[in-house]
């Protein structure tokens, strides 16, 4: 049987990046990030969460960052150079993205939004993203990430409690 593939996967074949495919028991239903980082046998810190955004202005941008992390709002806004940015509705998503909650890839979203990579991946040779489909995820270099989807580093994320 062959390998299921996503609409990003095909993405990530097409611009001939290397990647891995991962892929995790799922009954279609969402779960959070810590539960898909600890069913793959992953460590928190290299599997990313993918968040998307409105700002102010009306424009949307994604923010992808450690699945154990929290997105600043503040650092998020300034990062893309707007006033203020707030998380979008759960029922906007897949309207906004062709994704749905769960399954958001930074990779292959119905139009290509301005988007931000935590620099803590900067320090990573891989980081693990959702690979468009609840079950479904890619591994792959940080860079080829935001070469893909003409991404940026940024310092996005709210600073650790001690």
């Amino acid at each position: 049987m062959a390998e299921a593939k996503t609409n990003a996967m095909r993405m990530l074949d097409r611009a001939k990046i290397p990647y891995q495919q991962y892929s995790y028991e799922s009954d279609g239903v969402h779960v959070d990030g810590i539960t898909v980082a600890e069913k793959m046998g992953q460590p928190l810190e290299r599997v990313y969460k993918t968040l998307v955004t409105v700002g102010k202005s009306g424009g949307h941008f994604v923010f992808v960052i450690p699945v154990a992390a929290e997105l600043d709002l503040k650092k998020a806004a300034k990062a893309v150079g707007e006033k203020s940015v707030q998380m979008i509705h759960v029922k906007e998503i897949n309207k906004l993205t062709g994704y749905i909650r769960g399954g958001c890839s930074p990779i292959g979203m119905k139009k290509q939004f301005p988007t931000v990579l935590s620099q803590s991946a900067r320090t990573l040779p891989t980081v693990i993203v959702s690979g468009g489909r609840i079950g479904f995820q890619v591994e792959l270099a940080p860079d080829d990430l935001l070469r893909l989807i003409r991404g940026s580093y940024g310092d996005i994320e709210m600073a650790q409690q001690a």
